[in-house]
């Protein structure tokens, strides 16, 4: 069983040379501006209570009924749980630290590939916390870019999670006009990427091999994802079926020998939400004589609360060793794995050399979509990426 003094606390993040100045300390202009959205989380306690105030007053990422005051309440209740949580992985999120790392070996390795767009300067957008969406774009705007990637680091499209962010995006032009002869394109999903499926199942296998090898093609492997609610699924939201071809591509990749699942964690509030759920599932499992098992999440690219400690100190240092289960290992988050940084770079430089400027699959609404919120912000990223006057390919 792991131990709860967690691996974040010898987790070594690279340090890495401040990007964009020269030997003399001058600045260099980047061409290319690369926008990296996510949820982030607090790299304090004292972030916790506007972090969650936040989170849970988006409708974009939750509904409720009067959200304007049940928001907030909830927020308000579960601060000093959450503090406590955070303090017991470090004392806040590690989420920034690993997003500016992995942007800075990105735009490192595109900077050799592509040196007709270089320089590269990546910016971190974080929905919930500093550095927020709009600090993100005032700072692209004033380093005065020739071309902005906005690039989600949810690898599977949700309408509550890239959705969201790009809803603040829209806000943030809503009465701002939108800098000139700026090539702006758009790279919300790639779930599938054959370089995402690999870093998977490298770090799958780190933790195979720490099972004996009598029994290691017998480990269970549970693919461990953030749920979503119900509502969203029957909506048409693609992100459960984004989910489960990354666990499918990942699987060809391992080449099929273990037995797995997607199963689904982080559920918040009544309603129902996509199952089964992953502490059930240990529990179930060990119920069924399941005693080895390997958690892998598949839809987090960095470490954060849902890894360190929900996953670790929750499920397998808690559920699992209640339950009886004999062996349980969590597979790593890709962070900074050579091959993670690799599919990073192959998907950007891709989309620069190939494109489109922005996908049909996102400019597509869900069936049961109703809201002109998500009308209003499809068709404001139609216009900042020239889809409305014919030009595809981010080149045009």
């Amino acid at each position: 069983m792991m131990s709860k003094i967690h691996r974040f606390n010898s987790m070594i993040l690279p340090r890495l040379p401040p990007a964009f100045s020269t030997a003399s300390g001058t600045a260099v202009k980047p061409k290319t501006a690369i926008v990296m959205l996510n949820m982030g989380g607090p790299e304090t306690t004292d972030q916790v209570g506007d972090y969650l105030h936040r989170i849970m007053t988006d409708r974009d990422m939750i509904q409720l009924p009067v959200q304007s005051k049940l928001g907030p309440w909830i927020a308000s209740r579960r601060t000093e749980e959450v503090k406590k949580k955070y303090s017991e992985i470090g004392g806040g999120s590690p989420i920034l630290k690993w997003t500016n790392s992995q942007g800075s070996l990105l735009t490192q390795a595109l900077d050799q590939m592509l040196p007709e767009s270089a320089p590269h300067k990546h910016y971190v957008a974080f929905r919930y916390v500093p550095p927020f969406t709009e600090d993100a774009f005032r700072e692209v705007e004033s380093d005065g870019a020739d071309r902005v990637i906005i690039f989600s680091q949810y690898p599977q499209y949700s309408c509550a999670t890239t959705g969201s962010s790009l809803n603040a995006i829209a806000d943030f032009y809503r009465n701002r006009t939108t800098p000139a002869n700026v090539k702006f394109s758009l790279i919300e999903r790639w779930a599938s990427h054959k370089l995402l499926a690999k870093v998977f199942s490298e770090r799958i296998k780190e933790k195979l091999d720490k099972f004996d090898e009598k029994i290691r093609d017998d480990v269970l492997i549970l693919f461990t994802a953030h749920s979503l609610p119900l509502k969203a699924v029957s909506r048409g939201d693609t992100y459960p079926h984004e989910v489960a071809s990354t666990v499918s591509r990942t699987m060809e990749e391992l080449g099929g020998r273990n037995p797995h699942r997607l199963v689904w964690q982080s559920k918040v509030g009544p309603l129902p939400w996509l199952q089964p759920y992953t502490d059930d599932a240990i529990k179930l499992y060990a119920k069924q004589g399941v005693k080895h098992l390997i958690l892998v999440p598949v839809a987090f690219v960095n470490e954060h609360i849902e890894t360190l400690h929900e996953l670790d100190i929750e499920y397998c240092d808690e559920v699992a060793k209640e339950a009886g289960i004999l062996q349980i290992e969590r597979a790593e988050a890709p962070n900074v794995h050579p091959t993670f940084i690799a599919a990073l770079a192959d998907v950007v430089a891709g989309h620069i050399s190939n494109g489109p400027r922005i996908s049909k699959q996102f400019l597509t609404r869900c069936p049961h979509c109703v809201s002109q919120r998500c009308l209003a912000s499809k068709e404001f990223f139609k216009r900042l990426c020239g889809a409305d006057q014919n030009v595809d390919k981010i080149g045009s």
